[in-house]
């Protein structure tokens, strides 16, 4: 990868990382429909003016069924799933299940894109996915039907992730990532709206509620989706997905700058196995300065 590529990387990592906060503060009020509702909503007409201004809103019209189906395996039901799973387990523990999404966009990407599937590559999602189990810490979690419920709804998620990416990637690599990044959110929107009058919020939200409800729009959503399907089309697929093995560092480091949250030896550890395993799935050490 270019070095261009690996900072956009970094910086999807960082916005994405904080999506896990905002959706903690945010989903126990609004609940997880009304949440997601609002976040691609907003986003998506963000989104929209910048397609307008550039002029290309032609090509949503071109490719209105493929963005449908991304907007829906790829937004409304993954985040609506992640906004539930967070209703009942721990931040750390639903980045776990958020970083199984390269161990199946791997076998995917291989099946239906015919991705070579190196040794390395192995190496380094598995060296990765260890890594994020040691950066997070194994706790005890009371098996609940809440629980389990949670957890598939978590790995359900991550696998959608996994479909949409190297779906995008065959039916829109030659469209705009604003186009992509819009028409998906805005079909999303569409989509969760029918599933609003029956998940009405008990509460008026605050002002911390607000806040979060913007930034996981404008900054999670808007901006990061921008950087994803550009990665996508710029370093493919497989290597796109490795954002997920980074996301638990970048939730870890916003807890500790604003939650004062303390940094642990199994972070500093499971940092060190995440990256390497990034590198090594990507081929940095020969690649980064091709």
């Amino acid at each position: 990868m270019k070095i261009l590529d690996v900072l956009e990387l970094l910086l999807l990592a960082a916005v994405w990382g904080a999506s896990f906060l905002f959706m903690r503060i945010a989903s126990p009020v609004l609940g997880p429909v009304w949440l997601i509702e609002l976040r691609v909503l907003l986003a998506g007409l963000i989104l929209l003016l910048f397609v307008i201004k550039l002029g290309l809103i032609t090509e949503i019209r071109r490719k209105l069924v493929p963005l449908l189906m991304v907007g829906c395996i790829n937004s409304a039901i993954p985040f609506v799933l992640f906004a539930y799973a967070s209703l009942s387990l721990p931040a750390g523990f639903t980045s776990i299940l958020n970083a199984t999404t390269p161990l199946f966009g791997t076998m995917l990407s291989f099946i239906w894109l015919k991705e070579k599937l190196t040794i390395s590559r192995i190496v380094g999602f598995v060296l990765g996915f260890a890594g994020v189990v040691v950066l997070v810490g194994w706790k005890t979690v009371s098996v609940t039907q809440s629980f389990n419920l949670a957890v598939t709804a978590g790995l359900s998620a991550a696998f959608l992730y996994a479909i949409a990416a190297p779906y995008t990637k065959k039916y829109l690599s030659d469209v705009s990532p604003f186009v992509i990044a819009a028409g998906s959110q805005l079909s999303a929107a569409l989509i969760i709206l029918f599933f609003t009058p029956f998940t009405i919020p008990s509460s008026v939200p605050t002002l911390q509620i607000i806040f979060a409800v913007i930034a996981l729009s404008l900054f999670c959503t808007a901006l990061a989706y921008i950087l994803y399907f550009r990665l996508i089309q710029n370093i493919g697929v497989t290597k796109s997905l490795t954002v997920t093995y980074l996301i638990p560092i970048f939730a870890m480091l916003w807890g500790m700058l604003f939650l004062k949250e303390p940094i642990t030896t199994s972070m500093i550890i499971g940092c060190f196995f995440i990256l390497s395993g990034v590198a090594i799935a990507n081929n940095l050490f020969s690649n980064l300065f091709n």
